[in-house]
């Protein structure tokens, strides 16, 4: 309980502009129910609570005194299953496309909204796992570890949006998730668009990546 006193103490001014970034999400989805009565937008709610969840790890393992190796590795593996939630948001801008209001801006704007708030989630959570593992990991294996990773985050965003697996899935359907995996690395030529997609979002992570945290230095 102290540990959680203290996160809130010390990144009360995160906390604040998520909360603030978040109600204003929601207040845009509000508004776009009440004028199109149509609850259709509602998952982004959901959505932008799984992205919640892998901040919420990294934010717990940074309040941590003290952090053995076996628990880390455990929670990383959690982190690591439930991270590509949060850059998922941004192909949820697809559902635009099937939108039958007059009020297309809106949709664009609420689908934006969540989705820059995922991203906002995705690479504070990125930034902080990086700190979490400076102490353990050399800084070139780790610069390596970050690379991969954002990649890895395309890929994993790939089999959310076009394959449809969920992060539970792995447990409750790893057969045919590893299958589909497999016969994606093995077979490139046949899933060009796997490839291609995983290539262009993981450097439009990375891009984003690198001017976060730019920003950040910078803001420091």
């Amino acid at each position: 309980m102290n540990n959680i006193k203290q996160l809130i103490i010390n990144r009360y001014k995160i906390i604040s502009i998520l909360i603030t970034t978040t109600g204003f999400s929601i207040v845009l989805l509000v508004i776009r129910m009440k004028l199109t009565h149509s609850f259709f937008y509602l998952f982004l709610v959901w959505n932008l609570f799984l992205a919640v969840i892998p901040f919420t790890i990294t934010s717990y393992l940074s309040s941590l005194p003290k952090l053995n190796k076996v628990k880390l590795a455990i929670w990383f593996c959690v982190w690591l299953l439930f991270l590509p939630n949060a850059p998922y948001i941004i192909t949820d801008l697809l559902h635009i496309k099937i939108s039958r209001t007059s009020f297309l801006w809106l949709d664009i704007l609420v689908v934006t909204s969540f989705a820059l708030n995922g991203m906002l989630l995705f690479y504070l959570s990125v930034l902080e796992m990086k700190k979490i593992l400076q102490p353990i990991i050399k800084k070139s294996a780790l610069n390596l570890w970050q690379a991969t990773l954002l990649f890895l985050m395309g890929f994993g965003v790939y089999l959310g949006r076009f394959l449809r697996y969920n992060s539970w899935e792995i447990l409750s359907n790893p057969k045919y998730l590893f299958n589909d995996i497999i016969s994606i690395a093995l077979k490139p030529l046949a899933n060009k668009e796997a490839w291609l997609f995983t290539l262009l979002f993981g450097t439009f992570l990375w891009v984003g990546f690198w001017v976060f945290k730019m920003l950040s230095t910078k803001g420091n």
